[in-house]
């Protein structure tokens, strides 16, 4: 979708060094898809309570660690 936006330059420039962005349009598509993963999340953990099966985050860890013992990655 075609859009025309005013973006102030600093903040643009900002974008494209920190996502390492070559164009313009990548640095605006991580930022807005880094922001929308980010409140995913944050929808996420904040349902994650009402559910009284959820695992812990601590029970995740330790899944994480003994298969990354299985599969001998960092």
């Amino acid at each position: 979708m075609k859009t025309t936006i005013d973006i102030p330059e600093g903040e643009l420039k900002d974008a494209m060094r920190f996502t390492g962005a070559k164009t313009k349009r990548a640095a605006v598509l991580e930022a807005l898809t880094d922001f929308n993963r980010r409140r995913r999340m944050a929808a996420l953990v904040r349902h994650s309570r009402s559910f009284a099966g959820f695992p812990s985050l601590e029970s995740l860890r330790k899944t994480e660690t003994g298969r990354d013992k299985l599969t001998g990655a960092r």
